[in-house]
């Protein structure tokens, strides 16, 4: 290309990556903090039980855990954002570092029950975004043969949550042969996966932590945030 010339971008609000500016010490303060959702009410959840498998892992790499419980959370916009699980969402949601969410298949997709609590996370509370720049990793158990698509789907909706959902995931076929009575995980190549895919999510979530905003930060919002000052700043001239 002979002409290099980018009329339409607006050089001033440009932002070259470097890695000096990756670049940021790395403050271990506090454990990795997971969130962990599952998509099921029933007693005796495959989904529930993956997850407390995973939590179980994560703890062993590190990482702080909290798992959310679904159960009471209303239908979104059946019940005000001041429901109190509703909030208990969402602040798990702000604490959060990294994700893990699972969910059974129901008909070929997620269920409504995980589904739901998506629904009720906003992309911005206010002048925060709740999940924008956090790793997720996503899993899936299913009542017969392997499938991918719960992951495939949770992939796409990590992505409208602006999420860096890790390569690696997790989905268990039968699910009901993979759990001994006290609802523990037996060993397997399932389990193994599981292994891996927890590992990984410790290691990105490391890896990005503190980087977030800069990795996040994009140009068409810093013009967005200029041209809203420009307003103001002319409104205040008049």
């Amino acid at each position: 290309m002979d002409d290099d010339h980018l009329p339409n971008l607006d050089d001033q609000l440009v932002e070259l990556p470097t890695l000096e500016k990756f670049a940021s010490a790395l403050t271990l303060s506090h454990p990795p903090r997971i969130l962990l959702l599952y998509g099921s009410n029933r007693e005796r959840s495959f989904s529930r039980l993956l997850v407390e498998e995973a939590a179980r892992l994560l703890q062993r790499f590190g990482a702080e855990t909290r798992v959310f419980d679904p159960a009471g959370l209303p239908l979104p916009d059946a019940a005000p954002d001041s429901h109190p699980k509703v909030q208990e969402l969402r602040e798990l949601m702000q604490w959060s570092e990294g994700q893990v969410w699972c969910s059974p298949e129901r008909h070929g997709s997620m269920s409504a029950v995980f589904k739901a609590q998506i629904d009720w996370v906003p992309l911005a509370i206010g002048a925060i975004r709740p999940t924008q720049g956090k790793t997720l990793a996503v899993l899936q158990v299913c009542g017969g043969s392997q499938s991918f698509n719960v992951v495939n789907q949770l992939r796409v909706l990590g992505r409208w949550m602006r999420m860096f959902t890790i390569p690696n995931q997790s989905s268990v076929p039968k699910a009901f042969l993979e759990f001994d009575a006290d609802g523990r995980m037996k060993p397997s190549s399932f389990y193994d996966r599981l292994v891996d895919v927890m590992e990984e999510l410790v290691k990105v979530t490391l890896l990005l932590r503190e980087r977030q905003d800069y990795l996040v930060d994009r140009y068409s919002e810093r013009k967005e945030s200029a041209e809203a000052l420009s307003r103001r700043v002319n409104q205040r001239a008049l």
